[in-house]
């Protein structure tokens, strides 16, 4: 499993790049602060609910939450089912939230 830090993925955002960013914490969390990624909750993952991103099997998956630990257990999740590029972000949205404030990924 792979891994970018907060600011990274900045820089891939500021420089354009179309990006496949999911946040896997649970939809109160969302709620309350998030990132503007989409939101497939770390236990719909291991529930194997994958319709909304079954085709993106090839595709690189940047994957947050809260700190990194969630998000670093769907990454192997995602891998172990078929998934070919999935990227932890380190720190998870309280990295993004300290740097970027509410700066939004979309």
């Amino acid at each position: 499993m792979k891994e970018i830090t907060v600011e990274e993925l900045k820089q891939r955002l500021d420089n354009g790049e179309q990006l496949h960013i999911i946040d896997v914490r649970e939809p109160d969390e969302y709620a309350e602060y998030n990132m503007g990624a989409q939101l497939i909750p770390l236990g719909q993952i291991m529930g194997m609910q994958l319709d909304e991103i079954d085709e993106l099997r090839d595709e690189e998956l940047i994957i947050h939450c809260r700190s990194g630990k969630r998000s670093m257990q769907a990454c192997m999740v995602l891998e172990q089912v078929g998934f070919k590029n999935c990227v932890n972000v380190t720190g998870g949205a309280l990295a993004w939230q300290e740097k970027y404030g509410n700066e939004k990924v979309k």
